[in-house]
């Protein structure tokens, strides 16, 4: 599903869609606060489609981010929440069933999962584990790490034990800026010991695949912030999806999305969820937006028209340097293609 294969210009982005999947740091929230226009422009698709919101942060609990969504000023349930520990869960049932020995790594979102799931928990390689399991805390220290470690030092195909992430995110968005994710705590094992985890998060299919089943989409749209994981996870599922530059993803890395992480929508805010989304139009190579036109020519990306939008001209600017077929590392980009007026955190 192309982005600008859309030929009916008054179609919103929510138009035919049953189910709203929304990431959660830098889409509905940012730290503990929510960002400008997310929760009304959520409360206004709930009228028309279910709600379902997925995250890859294993700290928490779905209760405790129903809880939070809720004095947000959204309607949450902790079923309405989809978490990368679930998704851990639904992998381990095939690979390790309960009452199974997990060594954690983690914080109470991953406990809770694995217990409710039927697992006994430990923090200890010494307890003889039947796997691994890595998630997301800031509490998680270097001690947990070595136990990890510890516990998977033998290969799995020697004889040793699965390791599951939750998820794999480089950086997470915090209220003060952008931090280190639960990537950069996986990859420290990695480099101690060798191997590499089996993902049950984004960009990995088990997190949607238990996000469809469980609400019954049909037609399903997915939010996110970033290409990496939100955008290439929705493709690999074959879920429509908008990317929203709220969050950790700007318009540079827009332009430069491989494809297989091009979304089918890129919105400033959220509020554009219920704006006509503009139809392209491509005549004599030059890539058209609103009033913005771009065109690629050998290795220069021109700018024909700016438009009226930042979001028009970018875009406009997508669309013509993904049909060129040429990485964007190679083009000479003008830096007004990627001015970056768009609210983040």
């Amino acid at each position: 599903m192309g982005l600008f294969s859309r030929n009916v210009p008054s179609r919103t982005p929510l138009d035919g869609v049953d189910t709203v999947l929304a990431d959660l740091d830098g889409v509905v929230y940012a730290g503990p606060g929510a960002l400008p226009h997310a929760v009304e422009s959520l409360n206004a698709a709930a009228r028309t489609a279910r709600l379902g919101y997925i995250t890859n942060n294993a700290s928490r609990t779905d209760a405790s981010v129903a809880e939070h969504l809720s004095s947000l000023g959204l309607t949450v349930a902790p079923a309405d929440v989809i978490t990368s520990p679930q998704a851990a869960m639904r992998l381990l049932a095939g690979l390790v069933p309960a009452p199974a020995t997990l060594l954690i790594v983690g914080g109470a979102g991953l406990v809770d999962e694995a217990e409710k799931a039927g697992y006994t928990v430990t923090r200890s390689a010494e307890d003889s584990p039947d796997a691994v399991v890595q998630g997301f805390a800031p509490e998680v220290a270097w001690t947990d790490l070595a136990e990890a470690a510890f516990a998977l030092k033998l290969p799995e195909d020697e004889g040793g034990i699965p390791w599951i992430a939750t998820n794999t995110d480089w950086t997470i968005p915090r209220e003060r800026g952008v931090a280190p994710g639960n990537g950069t705590l996986v990859s420290a094992v990695h480099t101690a010991i060798g191997r590499l985890a089996t993902v049950a998060g984004k960009p990995e299919t088990p997190i949607f695949d238990e996000a469809t089943e469980r609400f019954g989409a049909k037609r399903p749209l997915f939010i996110g912030d970033r290409l990496d994981t939100d955008i290439l996870g929705a493709v690999r599922a074959g879920i429509a999806s908008a990317l929203v530059l709220t969050g950790i993803d700007r318009p540079k890395h827009v332009l430069a999305a491989p494809e297989g992480s091009r979304p089918t929508f890129i919105l400033s805010d959220l509020r554009e969820l219920h704006e006509p989304y503009p139809e392209a139009t491509v005549k004599d190579g030059i890539h058209s937006v609103n009033g913005a036109s771009v065109r690629v020519v050998g290795a220069d990306v021109e700018i024909l028209s700016e438009g009226d939008r930042q979001i028009d001209l970018l875009r406009a600017g997508a669309a013509a340097i993904w049909a060129s077929g040429t990485p964007v590392f190679v083009l000479r980009v003008p830096e007004r293609l990627y001015d970056d007026p768009f609210h983040r955190p």
